[in-house]
């Protein structure tokens, strides 16, 4: 089950460099993942400050 970012992101950055696989980019309001690339570790979701990665 791949993250995906929900609508509490607050585009803090926080999580795009702890994605091992780099596949966490800025979107137009809030950050993406590239599900296709997702490994489902959640580094991500450990350093969120307002916990927005979420298992889809």
């Amino acid at each position: 089950m791949a993250y995906v970012i929900t609508d509490a992101c607050i585009s803090c950055g926080a999580c795009e460099p702890e994605c091992p696989v780099d596949v966490i980019s800025a979107g137009d309001d809030k950050y993406i993942i590239d599900q296709a690339g997702c490994i489902e570790c959640g580094a991500c979701a450990n350093v969120c400050p307002v916990d927005a990665p979420k298992p889809e």
